[in-house]
């Protein structure tokens, strides 16, 4: 990968966990391998389509695992990979600072004196 003169890692991340949809497949990948039915059961809101190529972009930059058994019906297992492994501190992280913003902005106003 030859990168640009001003090379930022936070974009190159980015580029590999961003959007609305990666990182919340990431986080559920984190301690379980899982069927596409168990990733589309736990995230309502994605669309087949969108979890189908969602899931082969995370293939393509190595950072989840796709393994089909040779069975009928053919049943296909999503894992993470060591690289996608090592994002879990990321994903932790994350987690952490959300938690702590929502509890920041959850908090009733204080009256104004």
């Amino acid at each position: 990968m030859s990168y640009p003169s001003k090379y930022c890692p936070v974009e190159t991340t980015l580029k590999v966990v961003g959007g609305k949809w990666k990182t919340l497949i990431i986080w559920h990948l984190v301690d379980h391998t899982k069927r596409f039915s168990e990733l589309k059961r736990e995230l309502p809101l994605i669309t087949q389509k969108m979890l189908t190529q969602q899931l082969r972009e995370l293939e393509n930059d190595g950072v989840v695992s796709r393994y089909v058994y040779a069975e009928v019906p053919p049943r296909v297992e999503y894992s993470l990979t060591e690289l996608g492994k090592s994002l879990r501190p990321v994903m932790e992280a994350m987690c952490s600072w959300g938690k702590e913003y929502h509890d920041m902005h959850d908090r009733p106003a204080a009256a104004s004196e």
